[in-house]
């Protein structure tokens, strides 16, 4: 898949700024460059210069002077791809970008497809399949927890459990398939108690990745949490509160809120998506009920589900909301955190545990005052168990990832039963093989060209 033809992209933000970057990258990338650079010394030759400089010149059409930029020099294969790459960071106007992208494209360069700058390192040998995904993770890290955990991962915290977990089953496969070669003589070089422990330890390491799946998607796309409630409960104004800003319409008309309001906040590094919904009734309104409904819609998909209660209803009404939304919720795991609203004006004590499970929580706040919205906000943060990030635990944050983690897990399980039951070490070797293969479809040590086009067409261009 490796070709030599020089690639050329934009790789800042499309429209005018300050500046602007234009990547190439190929064998042959520093030769195109010096057919339009010139240097302040016009004796001096772009191709003379020492890796890893840069150098203020301009970029010329023939005698016509398209703009003064600097450009960088890095020599393969100590560059980013492997191969000659030159950026040459220009003024950020849109016209001008297009002159200079046009006049390399003129003198043998070609659009760079997405992602190809990164799978030309990958396909170098610079980084795995599982590293460059974190590259694309880094570009789209919107908090400090998914940053984190997309700069470990990228520098191969992820690949080095990957290739320890590989390299341990290697040996031991070594030996299966040295066992083969003497299958007249009926010797065992691979100790199979020692086999079965390493197989079991192995298969607790995959299992403890897998559980790890739901803090990384957690900390990848952020936490779901649904307001829900009655309407004129104050589930708009717990919103506003928590986001500190006008974001819904609040209004003492019950049913203002049909559609659904989302925002995303960052509270201490981890992203919260707030999901403000319908009020929960019956209503002939046609378009109150569709709110509604995806208010039903919302709650199956939250992680939180924040059930805002008025304090000042009565028993009835709050038992009808509870239950209408415990049987939306399930038996899933989800949290559900009960939050009695308006203790302001509320002159009762509420007995509503009877009616929630163990895990269940209740907090008394106050929307409009902000009494106790900081110890709502603590409750939520304690939903995203951040202990096994702060003590550098590598999370599996990639679908693709957790895939082939499910996939190899089966193929060991049947080695480890097939290991008890006495099978003969050639099943045995097929099972464990199959567990390799799967473990290194994650590096890219085992890959198509259809799993490369589906991973890096989610690139941006230009990286």
């Amino acid at each position: 898949m490796i070709e030599n033809s020089v690639i050329c992209a934009i790789s800042t933000p499309q429209g005018n700024g300050a500046i602007a970057v234009i990547r190439l990258s190929g064998n042959e990338a520093l030769a195109l460059c010096n057919k339009v650079f010139r240097l302040p010394n016009k004796n001096k030759k772009l191709t003379d210069q020492l890796a890893n400089t840069i150098h203020f010149g301009t970029i010329v059409d023939n005698d016509k002077i398209i703009d003064e930029v600097v450009v960088s020099l890095f020599k393969g294969p100590h560059s980013y791809t492997g191969e000659d790459v030159v950026e040459i960071s220009c003024h950020g106007s849109e016209y001008i970008q297009q002159q200079i992208l046009q006049l390399f494209i003129k003198n043998g360069a070609r659009i760079a497809k997405p992602g190809e700058f990164t799978m030309r390192a990958f396909l170098n040998g610079k980084m795995d399949l599982s590293q460059a995904e974190a590259v694309a993770d880094l570009i789209a890290s919107s908090s400090a927890v998914s940053h984190k955990v997309a700069v470990q991962q990228m520098r191969g915290g992820f690949s080095s459990e990957i290739a320890n977990l590989r390299d341990r089953l290697l040996n031991f496969i070594s030996l299966l398939e040295l066992e083969l070669d003497f299958s007249e003589e009926d010797v065992e070089f691979a100790d199979r108690k020692q086999l079965n422990d390493l197989l079991n330890n192995i298969q607790n390491l995959i299992q403890k990745l897998l559980k790890s799946f739901d803090l990384g998607n957690v900390i990848k796309n952020g936490v779901p949490v649904a307001i829900v409630g009655h309407t004129n409960v104050g589930k708009s104004t717990l919103l506003n509160r928590i986001l500190n800003e006008e974001k819904a319409i609040v209004s003492d008309i019950a049913g203002t809120t049909r559609d659904v309001i989302e925002d995303v906040i960052n509270i201490e590094g981890v992203a919260f998506r707030f999901i403000d919904t319908a009020g929960i009734r019956e209503t002939t309104d046609v378009i109150e009920s569709i709110g509604v409904e995806r208010t039903y819609d919302r709650i199956a998909k939250a992680s939180i589900v924040l059930l805002l209660i008025d304090a000042t209803e009565g028993q009835d009404e709050m038992i009808k909301a509870i239950r209408t939304v415990k049987d939306k919720i399930g038996d899933g795991n989800k949290k559900l955190i009960v939050v009695l609203n308006k203790i302001d004006k509320a002159s009762t004590e509420l007995d509503i545990q009877n009616l929630l499970n163990k895990q269940d929580i209740i907090m008394k706040i106050s929307a409009k005052t902000g009494e106790n919205i900081d110890r709502l906000v603590n409750e939520l943060l304690s939903f995203v168990n951040l202990s096994a990030l702060n003590q550098n635990e590598v999370i599996v944050t990639n679908a693709r990832h957790y895939e082939a983690l499910e996939k190899a897990s089966v193929a060991l399980q049947r080695a480890i039963d097939g290991l008890n039951s006495g099978i003969t070490g050639d099943f045995l070797a097929q099972d464990i093989r199959e567990t390799l293969h799967y473990l290194g479809e994650i590096t890219g040590e085992i890959t198509t060209d259809e799993v490369l086009g589906n991973i890096f067409k989610n690139f941006c261009i230009g990286k």
